[in-house]
């Protein structure tokens, strides 16, 4: 693109763009001559996939504003009406982000223009219950704007159909097709009124169905301190506890109210460094049994517990060892039907269902895949996402995950044990599954295509020790996954492993999952069992980044 033809394009942008901010942000870089921000503001467009749309805020079709997302909500009511559901209600949800409201507005706006029916849910909520009330109202489609756990400076567009569930392909290439035929802004009909604004009926039947993940009469007991991390979360996991009858959760104070600058936390995520701190100071105040906190939108669940091993005496449980808990409890509730998980969680489901004697599926990454699975009955995945009631949610769901995990601390304490007990009992019985995370996070996505170009050109032969046996590619499907961009190695020696390489289909990572699977013969052996597994994992992350060139 000349300079000429960049600057044209440009003009043309700022002339229909509907955001005073946006145009005046635009309309600064064109005077300022800034080229570079604007070719990078214009080199493309964003992309949608099976994640929709998410990226940084800001004006020019490589960031999210408000004509990127019109054009996303035509190509939606465009795709809609081609599969004969023209006259069908969409109903849109938003967090508290920045520009989250516009744009559900917006969404709303372009589907009654397009000749369909159009509900916003009554004020910021968690993304669950947009994913409830999708089924709930009988709708044909749902949008939520959120970009989750993403930095302050991100938005995005996640789009469901009418099953509930998340798009996959070929619906998202499809949708894309819609959007890419969109031409001018002006040629997508908004009119300023029409469509419905929710009252609390959908909230309130949400909550009463989250009574059902839990068993009448079980015990109540647990005492929790809890964080939304500056997101929407506080005020449903709040009544849902009261519903229930737990005791009143304490609050972090500092994260309890919605906030899109997350004044107090670098990323809004419980599973980075430093975010969980608050809830820690906290929890060492009131000493508590548990630590719950969601991520902003609520569609996530982290669960911290007492360790005096640990320095400030407290632990966060990993993804997988929540997953597992959760599927032990279930078991326990004699819960039947299919227990699923992403290909990068633990390996220790599958020992656990096997065990109890239900189904068992592995998918890709992602709840979109997770919540198709036939009979589902529970599904998570490593990155802190349950679903706990695939009947009412067929999505992750950090409010309904919370009280179950709550429903199965109170009957451990009334048994003098803790989740941590549970964890030993699930080792000793599966052999203990250690897993860990190599994250990398990069300003310049050619490290990711380079170092998946240099595993797949050069696939390591042994990583701590252990011999891949196996070297998988995962672009080419398996008998039982779609094509995905990622690898997979299986490793044997004194220990099983497993390492999954992939790029993060929602933020600038490339993500390595590791496990190590280490036999344990009884209790007096778990602690030996751990420190020999952190060893290995530490090994294979030093030994995966040489071979990746990180």
């Amino acid at each position: 693109m000349t300079q000429d033809d960049l600057l044209a394009r440009a003009q043309t942008w700022l002339a229909e763009d509907p955001d005073s901010e946006t145009r005046e942000e635009l309309a600064k870089l064109i005077e300022a001559g800034e080229t570079d921000e604007l070719a990078a503001r214009f080199a493309g467009t964003l992309q949608f996939g099976t994640a929709g749309l998410r990226g940084e805020l800001g004006a020019g079709p490589m960031r999210m504003n408000r004509s990127v997302v019109i054009r996303a909500a035509a190509g939606l009511a465009a795709y809609l009406r081609a599969k004969g559901q023209g006259e069908g209600l969409v109903v849109i949800g938003y967090d508290a982000r920045y520009k989250s409201a516009d744009f559900a507005r917006d969404t709303a706006a372009v589907m009654i223009g397009a000749g369909l029916r159009a509900a916003l849910l009554p004020r910021p909520l968690p993304t669950p219950v947009l994913a409830y009330a999708i089924r709930h109202l009988g709708a044909v489609a749902g949008v939520e704007v959120t970009a989750s756990h993403n930095p302050p400076r991100d938005n995005g567009y996640k789009v469901y159909l009418g099953d509930g569930s998340q798009i996959v392909p070929p619906a998202d290439a499809e949708i894309a097709a819609e959007i890419d035929a969109v031409r001018s802004l002006e040629d997508v009909p908004r009119p300023a009124d029409g469509w419905e604004t929710l009252g609390d009926e959908v909230l309130d039947a949400y909550l009463a169905r989250t009574d059902a993940v839990l068993t009448p009469g079980s015990p109540r007991g647990v005492r929790t301190v809890y964080t939304a991390m500056h997101g929407v979360g506080k005020d449903v996991l709040t009544a849902a506890f009261a519903r229930a009858g737990f005791p009143a959760p304490a609050l972090v104070a500092e994260q309890a109210e919605p906030d899109p600058a997350f004044p107090t936390v670098a990323f809004p995520n419980p599973e980075e460094p430093g975010a969980m701190d608050l809830a820690f100071e906290a929890a060492r105040a009131v000493a508590p049994d548990i630590v719950i906190a969601n991520d902003p939108d609520a569609d996530r669940c982290a669960v911290a517990v007492p360790d005096p091993r640990v320095e400030g005496g407290w632990r966060m449980l990993r993804g997988d060892e929540v997953g597992a808990l959760l599927a032990a409890h279930l078991v326990h509730k004699g819960a039947r039907g299919v227990f699923a998980e992403s290909i990068v969680s633990s390996s220790l489901l599958g020992r656990i269902a096997e065990a109890a004697g239900v189904g068992y599926e592995e998918t890709l990454t992602g709840f979109k895949w997770i919540a198709r699975v036939d009979g589902l009955r529970y599904g998570y995945e490593e990155a802190l996402g349950y679903c706990v009631d695939p009947e009412g949610v067929r999505d992750k769901d950090g409010i309904t995950a919370a009280l179950l995990v709550a429903e199965l601390a109170s009957e451990l304490k009334e048994q003098d044990r803790t989740l941590t007990d549970l964890l030993d009992d699930l080792a000793v019985a599966h052999g203990l599954h250690a897993t860990d995370q190599l994250s990398v996070r990069v300003e310049d996505l050619s490290i990711i295509a380079n170092a998946m170009s240099a595993l797949r050109s050069r696939p390591p032969v042994h990583l701590a020790g252990l011999t891949v046996t196996t070297a998988e590619d995962l672009t080419k499907g398996t008998d039982s996954l779609p094509p995905t961009d990622g690898l997979r190695y299986y490793l044997e020696g004194d220990y099983k492993a497993r390492v999954i390489v992939r790029p993060s289909g929602t933020e600038p990572k490339l993500k390595c999952y590791l496990e190590v699977v280490i036999p344990v013969a009884d209790a007096s052996e778990l602690a030996a069992a751990r420190a020999k597994g952190a060893e290995v994992l530490s090994a294979i992350k030093r030994d995966l980044s040489d071979a990746a060139g990180l």
